[in-house]
Parts: structure tokens; C-alpha cells; sequence
């Protein structure tokens, strides 16, 4: 990736800076979700904003509960994610309802597996889009995790929440991305990366994790790291240093995208940090 700082799209007059290719869809817009909660007609409007501007090619889909799609009323064609948290029983009824509505495009669903239940359900799904299951921190983790590597889902690790006991620590994280290595399942992560590095948030006191920590993290195990690498990948507060080492990377990111509910913090640091150009 090195010299992507001059990335600018040559092909048009006046051309806008674009976001260099290894970023692109980094940021899976969930503006609907804690803690932005923004009404989901606020959030689709915004969306659209986004997926016109400069730095559109950094946006993923919008992410969308399963049971509120709905409500979504477009004038535009738009990518959706929808999160199932009731379970892998709920997501065909949830897909059907999503072709029922005008202008959405199902890029993906993003399944919870509640105590009790299994991920069989899914494989009735016949449509052609990325299937997240949310590995579990209790003693179903394994087993999730061995039926997604076996079915060909991807995995989803939640980073964050509203709540400290939802936050991984290094060592946890480093565990679930060393394990998706092994297993060759692409990952993503939900909430909690607000920043670039890992951070103590001034507000709560919470131990953060930094997307770009995550970003190294996956690059490090899929070359062959050891969780105790990757752990301290992780544990890096410096993000200019982190900065410096994702400057560095050639090649395909190695994780797929993270959920925030703002794609202008992420995109704030990235800017400041020097590895895409000012918007």
C-alpha cells in the first residue's frame, strides 16, 4: 500500500481525493445503533449523503435491524445489512420482508446465535449475500465457530458495547482473530471502535480497542502470528506508530469491515493520521 497518500482519482476533471483501495468499505455505517441511535429515517438520509460524497468508497452498507426494514422509505437504491439478534430462525422472514421493500439491496445479514439455539436455519438461504454469525464468549464458542468455518459463513466479534463487560480485552480479541486465521473465515467486528487506537474513554473510563490495532491484528495472524503477538498488536496506544505500520502493508486488507454508528470519527483520524487525503 505504500504511496496510497496520493491516491486521486486521475480518470475525471476536477477529480476529488479518493479512499486509497485498502480502505475501501472499512466502515459499515450504523448510525442506527448505541450509542448514536440516530431514527432510522435520519440514518438512511444520511447514508445516501454519504454514499455521494468524496469519501463514499470507504462506506459499507447501511446496517439495518432485520425487524425494521421495513420501515425504510428510499428514493434511492441502497446497500443493507441486517443484523437478526433473535437468532438464525428469524432471518428468512426477515429477508422476505426486506424484497418486499422499494429500493433495498440485501448485501448481508449479521446473526446472533442466542442460548438455544443453532445456526442450522441458515443454510435455507438461497440469496447470494455474506453471511455474519456473532461468535459467542461463552462455552458455544468453539462449536460456532467450527460450524461457520464448516458451512463457509464469515464470523462477527463484538468489540464493544454499552457496557464495560462487553468489551473484549487484548487478549480475548487476540484469541478470535487468531482462531479466524487458522480457520481461513473472514471477520468483522461491532461496536466500541471509535478511534484509530486502543484508548481509555474519557467519558466512561472504558478500555477501547483501536480499528487500526484490529486491522494490524488480522494482517500479523494471517502471516503466521501467535496470539501472544497479536496481543500486543493490540495493546499499542500510539497511533501514529500504528499509522506508520499500516502505511507499510501491500496487498488485501485482511478483515472485512467494523460497524460504527459515525463514519466521520473514523474517518476524522484516518485523515489526521495521514493515511487518506483531506476530504
Amino acid at each position: 500500500m505504500r504511496g496510497h497518500r496520493v491516491c486521486v482519482d486521475v480518470g475525471r476533471p476536477g477529480a476529488e481525493p479518493m479512499i486509497p483501495k485498502f480502505f475501501h468499505r472499512l466502515c459499515d455505517d450504523a448510525a442506527a445503533f448505541p450509542p448514536g441511535n440516530a431514527p432510522l429515517d435520519v440514518a438512511a438520509a444520511q447514508h445516501l449523503e454519504y454514499r455521494a460524497s468524496s469519501f463514499a468508497d470507504l462506506v459499507g452498507p447501511l446496517v439495518v435491524p432485520m425487524d425494521r426494514v421495513h420501515e425504510l422509505v428510499l428514493g434511492a437504491r441502497m446497500e443493507v445489512a441486517l443484523t437478526a439478534p433473535a437468532g438464525p430462525g428469524s432471518v428468512e422472514a426477515g429477508l422476505r420482508a426486506a424484497d418486499r421493500t422499494a429500493g433495498v439491496t440485501v448485501v448481508a445479514v449479521e446473526v446472533a446465535v442466542p442460548d438455544g439455539t443453532n445456526i442450522d436455519a441458515l443454510r435455507n438461504i438461497t440469496q447470494d449475500i455474506d453471511i455474519y454469525v456473532e461468535i459467542p464468549r461463552d462455552s458455544r464458542r468453539d462449536d460456532i465457530f467450527d460450524a461457520v468455518d464448516e458451512f463457509g459463513y464469515r464470523a462477527k466479534f463484538r468489540t464493544g458495547g454499552v457496557t464495560a463487560d462487553e468489551y473484549p480485552d487484548e487478549r480475548e480479541l487476540a484469541g478470535s482473530i487468531y482462531e479466524a486465521a487458522q480457520r481461513e473465515v473472514h471477520f468483522k467486528a461491532t461496536a466500541g471502535l471509535h478511534h484509530a487506537a486502543r484508548n481509555t474513554d474519557p467519558h466512561n473510563g472504558f478500555e477501547q480497542h483501536g480499528f487500526l490495532n484490529v486491522i494490524l491484528a488480522a494482517q500479523a495472524a494471517h502471516s503466521g502470528a501467535r496470539v501472544g503477538e497479536l496481543e500486543k498488536i493490540l495493546a499499542i496506544r500510539d497511533a501514529d506508530v500504528l499509522a506508520g505500520l499500516v502505511a507499510g502493508i501491500e496487498g488485501q486488507r485482511a478483515f472485512a469491515s467494523f460497524g460504527t454508528c459515525s463514519i466521520r470519527e473514523p474517518l476524522d483520524d484516518l485523515v489526521r493520521l495521514g493515511l487518506v487525503p483531506p476530504q
